[in-house]
């Protein structure tokens, strides 16, 4: 018996922001490249959301590897209708995209210069990763995550280099 798969990828995760300029700005310093930019309305598009006199701007982000994807929405109309960006991390529904990093340190510090602030701290889980929350433009809340060079690996390297 073949099992069929359901899925093939996950395509993205949908963002909704106040300032599309600011949101891109942002996710470009993260690393991630800007795919392309549009309107998106008409009738095709609010029978696939239930907004039917929908007029949303939105900015598609690439992840360098180009498996993960960000859209990034500012509605025109209608407004948006609830804010969940302060809610805090144990609040129901989807709250936050994590995102692996070569450098936390430097990451942080090219962000903050984009208004990000840590939620708590850079903490160390075991000898594998450096992770933080941080709040982003207009306080979205992003994960980040640098992995911990393993003793091996890194004498793995030690050798290599001579």
């Amino acid at each position: 018996m073949v099992e069929r798969m359901t899925i093939q990828r996950m395509d993205n995760v949908g963002i909704v922001v106040e300032s599309l300029d600011a949101a891109i700005s942002f996710f470009v310093e993260l690393g991630l490249e800007l795919e392309g930019r549009a309107i998106i309305e008409g009738d095709w598009s609010g029978r696939v959301t239930g907004l039917r006199d929908q007029r949303v701007e939105i900015a598609m982000m690439c992840t360098p590897d180009g498996h993960g994807r960000i859209e990034l929405s500012r509605f025109l109309s209608p407004p948006p209708v609830a804010d969940h960006r302060n809610d805090p991390v144990n609040s129901l529904g989807y709250l936050r995209v994590m995102f692996a990093v070569d450098d936390l340190d430097d990451t942080l510090a090219r962000l903050r210069k984009h208004g990000a602030q840590l939620v708590d701290e850079v903490v160390q889980y075991e000898d594998v990763y450096r992770l933080c929350y941080i709040r982003g433009p207009e306080d979205i809340l992003i994960g980040l995550a640098e992995q911990i060079p393993s003793l091996a690996s890194a004498q793995n390297r030690e050798e290599a280099s001579g």
